[in-house]
């Protein structure tokens, strides 16, 4: 018993000690820049200057009554309900589709996924071309098709170019989607779906009654992700539009990089970076939970039937 004792007191310390690397990076890289900037946050600094005006929580109280970040998380809560009503059930779509027998479907699986491939800068410049309102290629499509009164200067509209930019982050984002669910359902035992086709169920009853269901972790770790990049979204946005026009595209996180290295307010965008921590943070805690108490509350009622 002893040396069992001391054995696994051994594999644990040398666990441990490989851990430690992980650790200490997880801790220089993410856990210590959020306690900096929330103590940057508490001051009134250029970046420059000694750190010596101290505010509180100054900061926060503009922020609260500053119109421009209320219009910004506004548009990031647009981007995440459209990421998860767009990009997630068209992912599982494809994802079902690809993963049964279809002619191809290699070359399917690439040109989905392709987008996730091309850089960010590439993707912006590529749709920002393609949404100019002279010579871009969609207005000048739509007058072909003598559909003129259609045109429109998409990232110049105040109504439109939110939306524009965010056709363009979920034609990026279904690829890697895709792949999360094509290696989830290729990874479901086959004997379930050929014994259900044995007794008949045709393919979408089988996706409704086994495929989805057992999806259900990956759904809700897709959600997660989607939750949390929507949250902190930049690059497509600050490539094609900036936050513009008249911060109709403005998203917390272009703000925030507006407010720090562009006016050089490094303790107002330290609030903004830290807001926007916790607002993640807090998010997907409550998507955690909730999920954990939905599925852990229909495991009761299934003990309990039987």
């Amino acid at each position: 018993m002893t040396m069992r004792r001391r054995l696994s007191g051994d594999t644990l310390s040398t666990v441990l000690l490989f851990l430690i690397p992980a650790f200490a990076l997880y801790a220089v890289f993410l856990v210590v820049p959020v306690f900096q900037s929330f103590r940057y946050s508490l001051f009134r600094w250029d970046g420059l200057s000694p750190l010596d005006r101290f505010v509180g929580l100054g900061n926060y109280k503009e922020l609260l009554g500053d119109p421009v970040f209320w219009k910004s998380l506004a548009n990031n809560s647009i981007l995440l309900v459209f990421s998860l009503i767009t990009q997630l059930p068209v992912a599982i779509l494809l994802a079902v589709l690809l993963t049964d027998k279809v002619r191809m479907k290699g070359l399917f699986r690439t040109m989905f996924f392709a987008p996730q491939i091309i850089s960010t800068v590439a993707a912006g410049y590529m749709f920002y071309y393609i949404y100019e309102p002279t010579f871009g290629i969609l207005n000048q499509l739509l007058r072909a098709l003598n559909l003129g009164s259609l045109a429109k200067g998409w990232l110049g509209d105040t109504n439109l170019a939110l939306y524009a930019v965010l056709f363009v982050i979920s034609w990026r984002f279904v690829g890697f989607y895709m792949v999360l669910f094509m290696a989830s359902i290729e990874g479901m035992p086959v004997e379930i779906f050929e014994a259900a086709t044995m007794d008949g169920c045709g393919k979408w009853m089988i996706v409704r009654k086994i495929t989805l269901p057992m999806l259900r972790d990956t759904i809700k770790t897709a959600c997660v992700l989607s939750i949390v990049g929507s949250i902190k979204y930049f690059d497509l946005i600050w490539v094609m539009t900036q936050g513009g026009p008249a911060h109709a595209s403005e998203l917390i996180a272009t703000y925030m990089y507006k407010k720090t290295f562009l006016s050089w307010d490094v303790g107002y965008g330290s609030a903004l970076a830290f807001t926007l921590f916790a607002i993640a943070f807090v998010l997907s805690s409550v998507f955690m939970k909730s999920t954990k108490s939905e599925s852990g509350g229909k495991s009761m009622r299934k003990g309990r039937a039987r």
